[in-house]
């Protein structure tokens, strides 16, 4: 077998050798060529604001491979909805490429509700932007705090602070309007519980000021109103009382006690 070669000077089976390898090595690289899709490019098409199923389908029709790398999540476009794609669009890359892209989240991540009451408006409204949250309706109520946080609410209804809501949720909040104009007689708290004192006050636009316990109290919504400032009535002259006149919005001092005061029912105001 090996007499064909051996049987001839060593000059020639070095040419043949030499040729054999020059033939090898261009067959190597006209396959490599076939393999690697070399010079062979493909349009990546713009697919930013798709749908990530009919975006993939498109993708893998042109020979493109998929991969998800990343997500996100905003309220400006629908969920499952491409937000980035590398190479982007209108690239020219090799057949078979990978297009690597992110999605906005279906789902919307859960966050805490921040505590903003007593916050100036502005101060709530910024806040709740760097959280990711946006802004809902504005009402007024009769309050000394006058543009100021006093109840927040989520769904028409407060909500606490620390309570999971989703991200990109809208928060309404209810502002102090000020001290209003007209004015009525202060309202007699003494005898009731600081609970109902606490009810009356806010049917009326009023709110509670300080409020000092007298002696040691575990219970404090169902201690009793001992005192109040401003008080109901001034008496400028012995036994003529005048009534006191309040705002709406003003606050009134209130001081609480486990025994109920004893009034005196004989007099009026």
């Amino acid at each position: 077998m090996f007499k064909f070669i051996t049987n001839k000077p060593l000059w020639i089976n070095i040419v043949v050798g030499v040729l054999l390898l020059i033939v090898l090595v261009l067959g190597f690289f006209a396959s490599l060529g076939l393999i690697t899709g070399h010079n062979k490019y493909e349009k990546v098409p713009d697919i930013v604001g798709q749908n990530i199923y009919a975006a993939k389908t498109a993708l893998e029709a042109k020979g493109f491979r998929v991969e998800i790398t990343d997500s996100v999540f905003t309220t400006e476009v629908p969920g499952l909805t491409i937000t980035k794609q590398i190479p982007e669009g209108d690239a020219m890359v090799k057949h078979g490429r990978t297009i690597f892209l992110s999605i906005n989240r279906a789902v919307p991540p859960l966050i805490d509700m921040p505590s903003l009451v007593g916050y100036s408006y502005k101060s709530a409204e910024l806040y709740l932007q760097s959280m990711g949250l946006k802004m809902g309706d504005t009402t007024y109520r009769a309050d000394f705090a006058r543009n100021a946080v006093l109840e927040q609410l989520f769904q028409n209804a407060v909500i606490k602070p620390g309570t999971k809501i989703p991200l990109g949720s809208t928060i309404s909040f209810v502002l102090g309007s000020g001290v209003g104009s007209t004015e009525f007689e202060v309202p007699d708290l003494v005898g009731l519980t600081l609970s109902q004192a606490q009810s009356l006050l806010s049917s009326m636009g009023l709110s509670t000021g300080s409020l000092v316990a007298t002696g040691s109290i575990t219970d404090s919504l169902n201690a009793f109103v001992v005192k109040q400032s401003p008080e109901p009535s001034t008496e400028l002259v012995p036994g003529e009382k005048t009534p006191n006149k309040i705002r709406a919005g003003a606050t009134m001092d209130i001081y609480i006690s486990t025994t109920a005061p004893i009034k005196d029912t004989t007099k009026t105001n």
